[in-house]
């Protein structure tokens, strides 16, 4: 490990929440996730105050490193610390959490049209290997710059609605990745904004996007999507991805 440099930063891309009990890393360029447990956190807290490699184990900072969570720096810097998110105590894979998916209801044959059309651009750009997050949050932003009013709780639960009718026929699978950025598409295509989602969970650690009106409330999701703490926000006057 004697080529590893004096100094590292943070990308602005990499999002760091910390649960107690894990802390964990989202690169929001390429999708990697990766987790530290108290020891590793404790080292990733004095590092992003100080910005001296030497803080880390030189394992832990090599896999950083070749992860593109820490970036080489010429100088010491600060960035900000982790998300502090308290959390229930860790079960280490004891509880259980609901999957599946339900059959929507019956609606509108334009509605569906649209939906399958903005679920077709979503899988374009959403399965693009290692870029298509990165890929999915620019254009998220590019629409969202284009609406001219927010879109009210009937509207955006009317487009998750055709989106997951849509995703029901679809032949490809549809996840909340490509759901919600559908979703987001769709309201833009008709002028409409609403906000999109990206959040962490832990116990176990999973991640869950979904939309949200400019109010704050949930579209259409289950009382489960409370466990996730947003990470990322596009949309309304909320930090935009680089």
């Amino acid at each position: 490990m004697d080529d590893l440099p004096l100094f590292a930063t943070c990308p602005q891309a990499v999002r760091a929440v910390d649960f107690g009990h894990v802390l964990v890393l989202m690169d929001y360029r390429t999708g990697t996730v990766q987790a530290l447990r108290p020891p590793a956190a404790t080292q990733w807290d004095v590092l992003c105050r100080t910005g001296v490699l030497d803080h880390l184990a030189p394992a832990l900072a090599h896999r950083l490193l070749t992860l593109g969570l820490l970036a080489p720096a010429k100088g010491p810097e600060q960035w900000a610390p982790a998300l502090t998110v308290s959390s229930a105590q860790a079960s280490w894979g004891s509880t259980e959490h609901p999957a599946g998916t339900v059959r929507p209801l019956h609606g509108r044959l334009t509605d569906t049209a649209a939906a399958a059309a903005a679920l077709t651009v979503a899988f374009g750009v959403t399965r693009r290997p290692r870029t298509g997050l990165r890929h999915a949050l620019t254009l998220l932003s590019a629409v969202g710059a284009r609406t001219v009013r927010p879109a009210t709780l009937p509207e955006a639960t009317r487009a998750v609605t055709a989106v997951r009718r849509a995703g029901w026929h679809s032949p490809g699978r549809t996840a909340c990745l490509e759901e919600s950025v559908a979703t987001i598409l769709l309201l833009a295509s008709r002028r409409l904004g609403a906000r999109w989602c990206h959040g962490i969970a832990s116990d176990p650690i999973r991640l869950h996007a979904w939309v949200q009106t400019m109010n704050g409330d949930d579209v259409a999701e289950p009382s489960s999507t409370r466990a996730y703490t947003p990470v990322l926000t596009i949309g309304d006057r909320h930090h935009q991805p680089h």
